[in-house]
């Protein structure tokens, strides 16, 4: 049995997440109706994370395991064959058996895209979450600069999150202002439930003088949700990347 890791990209627009489920299409459940027909084996794939409905990804990864000879250029143009044109396999990696893609990534990479405008974009109302008003960038880094380190990120946690603890490591908080757009890029270790579009959504609220970013510190020393901005939509998020520790064993490309 070989363990195979995917790194899938994909628009997360017409699916209600990664993970299957009963009452909506999901990109779990594509990849392993187009594993199945390619291997002839019932296949499940272990993803790095669950994105949520509408949520797009530059850099899931995904690992199974086959008892297939198919080569890995095989899996690479025969996935891409099957799946529906939202999806796409852009790596495939032979992995050494112990790795499992969930538990053993080292941190992530996500990044949240605005689009700053009086007017809407016909293309960008998929990828971004469209502002009105003027974002004050100086304010939105001052906030952003507070979310790095090692804290309790109660704040910033939807409900329902099954996390053991809301302690979490954030390792940098990026913006770059790009013509009519704002990208906010967060790395960590990992994340909680939400927590990147609720910081997005409270860095928001800072740059738009409804709030004052030099709070943020006492959102994380006193960790409320009520108290931290909104959910920012789903649209504008991307699963940017995964990093492991671990070397492929062959990769195709």
């Amino acid at each position: 049995m070989r363990n195979l890791r995917l790194r899938l990209e994909y628009d997360g627009t017409a699916y209600g997440g990664w993970q299957v489920q009963p009452n909506a299409p999901s990109v779990q459940a594509a990849v392993e109706s187009a594993l199945a027909t390619l291997t002839g084996e019932p296949v499940r794939v272990t993803a790095a994370g669950r994105t949520d409905a509408g949520v797009h990804a530059l850099g899931q990864m995904a690992n199974f395991r086959t008892g297939t000879r198919v080569p890995l250029r095989g899996f690479l143009h025969g996935l891409n064959a099957l799946l529906p044109a939202d999806i796409a396999v852009r790596q495939v990696d032979r992995m050494p058996d112990t790795f499992d893609c969930r538990r053993s990534a080292a941190g992530k990479t996500y990044r949240y895209r605005l689009h700053v405008a009086p007017a809407p974009s016909a293309f960008a109302r998929r990828t971004s979450w469209r502002v009105r008003g003027r974002l004050d960038l100086g304010a939105l880094r001052a906030g952003a600069r507070h979310l790095v380190g090692t804290h309790d990120f109660g704040s910033f946690q939807a409900a329902g999150c099954a996390a053991r603890t809301t302690v979490r490591t954030v390792t940098a908080v990026d913006v770059d202002a790009r013509g009519e757009f704002v990208e906010i890029t967060v790395e960590g270790t990992a994340f909680l439930r939400y927590m990147v579009r609720i910081l997005v959504g409270t860095l928001v609220e800072a740059a738009l003088g409804r709030r004052d970013p030099d709070g943020i510190p006492d959102l994380l020393a006193r960790p409320d949700r009520t108290r931290a901005g909104p959910t920012a939509p789903p649209q504008g998020l991307f699963l940017v990347a995964v990093r492991y520790d671990v070397q492929p064993l062959e990769s195709c490309p």
